[in-house]
């Protein structure tokens, strides 16, 4: 590995045994009330070495590469650099950043369906010849700009779900395959594989059936035109939960053995990534304005009021918003609830209240509606499940900053990576000590990733 770390502005640090992630975030909401409430992220990297070694227990011998553009941050990407996973990368600046790494290029491959042509001679220039491809035009500049390119054809799925169906929608029909070898011999394109992806948000197994039968028939086309199959990319759709783990396993796994039998030299990969970072990290949001609304104007339409005309309504607006760590929330349902880090009692009464971002955007609604107690300017927010799609590149709009991020790590996490040997001196380096109990200053205790 290169010196990524020696380079990087951040540290990651190492809990004992009496300390815990709500520490943590105790203690950096106490430093942030009394420096500038700044909203800002506590990262458990340890998930990443967890949700790795389930992989390992249940996937394996599919091998991971870890979507880029899912969680971007330099711990995150040297976490798992380390434990031996690949990345699957979307731009130029995504396969640079993980060049930095250290990572070699075969354990890197170029994914984005609509490719610039500068960005396929930057891959070909690094060596990173594995990318995914589903049309004729996209072969054709694969071609003029990457000699040595080795494609993955991308084949659509059929799990189209009706909240779904305004998505843009990438792959190809198994008909227009046999096209696309056609113009890849013409062109002396390398053909070595099939991509297909199955949504997270699909709930019927039955695709990955109907996805890996159609990509067994694109293998068996690829014989007749002399095409050197080598690889199957099952694509993401992994939400985190070990039980979706198990369910799809217990799905693919048979057919695998019969359509991709070990003895075929057939390299089965899947490109996980919300289920790497997702539930690795949560967001602390502060609370900066607040007022009264009418209550029919919160209510979602088609919803009967029910309330009483005398309890009041409330509006928040906090220190981050869709043009920053909510950006997911554009295009999809945020799947976290925002938790009151104050104490309250339990008889506290509720109340009808919507989050809003700082921009003053009309798209800039974080909660459309939720229950919670009165709350004041100044109060904090906790997000859990904030790291997938919230910390790549983000939006400048109107002067937003990204938060700041806060590694962590147990003793026990920290252990098994020692104990599996991945532990490297580069990244020993960057670990510190926090004990338990004591309120430490970020100068003392972290250094931070912007």
């Amino acid at each position: 590995m290169k010196g990524f770390l020696e380079d990087a502005n951040y540290s990651i640090g190492l809990l004992d045994e009496g300390a815990t992630l709500a520490d943590v975030i105790d203690n950096c909401i106490y430093e942030h009330t009394h420096t500038g409430k700044k909203a800002f992220y506590v990262g458990d990297l340890g998930k990443l070495v967890r949700n790795n070694m389930q992989w390992q227990n249940v996937m394996a011998p599919i091998k991971p590469f870890y979507p880029v553009k899912c969680n971007s941050t330099p711990g995150v990407l040297e976490i798992l650099g380390t434990l031996g996973v690949g990345f699957a990368c979307s731009s130029k600046a995504e396969m640079a950043l993980v060049q930095d790494l250290g990572i070699s290029p075969e354990n890197i491959i170029y994914t984005n369906p609509c490719k610039q042509a500068s960005q396929i001679k930057y891959a070909a220039k690094a060596g990173i010849n594995i990318m995914t491809c589903d049309n004729d035009i996209e072969l054709k500049k694969i071609s003029r700009n990457h000699p040595n390119a080795k494609l993955l054809l991308h084949i659509a799925t059929e799990d189209i779900t009706a909240g779904e169906e305004m998505n843009m929608k990438f792959g190809t029909t198994l008909k227009n395959c046999r096209h696309l070898m056609e113009c890849a011999k013409e062109l002396g394109v390398q053909i070595v594989g099939v991509k297909f992806h199955v949504s997270g948000s699909c709930k019927d197994l039955q695709t990955y059936i109907h996805a890996l039968s159609d990509a067994r028939c694109v293998f068996d086309m690829a014989e007749e035109f002399g095409f050197k199959m080598n690889m199957l990319d099952i694509g993401g759709g992994f939400t985190g939960s070990e039980l979706q783990l198990e369910e799809v396993n217990h799905v693919i796994r048979p057919l695998l053995d019969v359509y991709f039998p070990k003895e075929s030299g057939i390299n089965v990969i899947a490109e996980p990534g919300c289920y790497y970072v997702s539930s690795a990290f949560t967001l602390a949001v502060n609370v900066i304005a607040k007022k009264t609304v009418e209550y029919d104007k919160l209510l979602p339409s088609g919803v009967e009021q029910t309330r009483n005309d005398d309890e009041p309504v409330f509006t928040y607006y906090i220190n981050d918003g869709v043009y920053g760590s909510f950006a997911s929330k554009l295009s999809e349902k945020l799947n976290t609830i925002p938790e009151v880090h104050k104490k309250y009692k339990e008889d506290e009464p509720l109340f009808a209240s919507s989050l809003w971002g700082p921009s003053c955007d009309e798209l800039d609604q974080i909660v459309e509606n939720c229950l919670l107690p009165e709350l004041s300017v100044g109060d904090w927010l906790i997000f859990d499940n904030m790291g997938s799609g919230t910390l790549g590149e983000q939006s400048t709009f109107n002067d937003y900053q990204r938060p700041l991020i806060y590694y962590m790590m147990s003793f026990s996490d920290w252990d098994e990576m020692q104990d599996a040997g991945i532990a490297s001196d580069t990244l020993m380096k960057n670990f510190f000590f926090v004990p338990s109990c004591i309120q430490l200053s970020p100068e003392e205790r972290f250094s931070t990733a912007a």
